[in-house]
């Protein structure tokens, strides 16, 4: 979902945000009005507000939905709205948001895009690993240097209406590892979409990828299985990654201090905007994790629109 933000004064700004959740649901959460001084809708809350003062609407918005959230979708709706506000108010100051969020560049080359291919309109598990192979090849085309591969066979994510065994999916993984060639020249990365249903029956396909260069498995156990992700993230020979769906840094903890997962991926339109996201990467640095972040946004979804208006002064609207 695609959330607008206008501000007004002397002149009509517009920041876009966006977040990939349900856009019925998070128009409601903008929408709604409240209930109670600690259940309020967003809207309701930053109308005629001052558009410049992020962190402090941010946390207005945080306590001002105590009730109706503080995780999940109502996270995610301000992740949206919070993106949108950095874009206005890089904008009004004609800066990119980075510089306004007072953080270094990286050094040019130190970060690398990865491309994400997951197969559709297949209908079988050798068309399955075909079309991925064919994506990888693609990508390498391209001059991408990493793919994320989406290796959905069950679970709760095999939208293909596939089920194959376990084995079949070290298949196709060797296969895309084939195709890619060594890990020096293009990195691996495999999402199996939270398809094994406990850490050992996950650790027995992993242990296969030893030798294969795979970057890293990302959402391999239920998302709340915290005892599991730990047993699996302390004899994988393949790095976990986790975060996509956390919505406030606090739920990173779990997964670095109790989870144990060596990538965090904390979605910026789901985790609660770019402030919840920066406080994820230091947690990462302070315990010398990996970052990864997550985005599967507009380039592949329908954009929903949400628009409210604010100020960028004392004038309000």
């Amino acid at each position: 979902m695609v959330i607008e933000a206008t501000a007004e004064d002397g002149r009509p700004i517009v920041g876009v945000g966006e977040s990939d959740a349900n856009p019925w649901i998070m128009r409601e959460c903008v929408e709604t009005f409240g209930t109670h001084v600690v259940g309020l809708g967003i809207k309701q809350m930053l109308l005629g507000e001052n558009a410049l003062e992020i962190e402090r609407l941010w946390q207005k918005m945080y306590a001002g939905t105590y009730m109706n959230g503080r995780r999940g979708i109502v996270l995610h709706t301000m992740g949206a709205v919070e993106m949108a506000l950095w874009d206005l108010k890089g904008k009004y100051y004609n800066k990119p948001s980075w510089q306004l969020l007072d953080r270094p560049a990286r050094p040019e080359g130190k970060i690398t895009p990865y491309a994400s291919l997951q197969p559709e309109g297949v209908s079988t598990v050798s068309e399955y690993k075909e079309e991925l192979c064919s994506w990888v090849g693609r990508a390498k085309q391209l001059g991408f240097k990493a793919g994320k591969c989406e290796v959905t066979l069950s679970g709760p994510y095999a939208h293909l209406g596939m089920t194959a065994d376990d084995e079949r999916i070290t298949e196709i993984v060797a296969a895309a590892r084939d195709e890619a060639g060594s890990p020096e020249s293009f990195q691996i990365m495999v999402d199996v979409q939270y398809t094994w249903d406990d850490a050992d029956r996950a650790l027995k396909t992993l242990n296969q990828w030893a030798d294969l260069g795979i970057f890293f498995c990302e959402t391999p156990l239920p998302l709340d299985d915290l005892d599991g992700i730990a047993k699996l993230a302390s004899a994988s020979p393949v790095r976990i990654a986790f975060g996509e769906m956390q919505s406030h840094h606090s739920e990173f903890y779990d997964l670095f201090d109790r989870g144990g997962i060596q990538v965090g991926q904390p979605d910026v339109g789901r985790v609660g905007g770019l402030m919840e996201a920066l406080k994820v990467c230091d947690m990462a640095a302070e315990r010398d994790r990996i970052i990864v972040p997550h985005c599967w946004k507009t380039g592949k979804k329908t954009p929903f629109f949400a628009p409210f208006y604010t100020n960028t002064g004392s004038e309000q609207t």
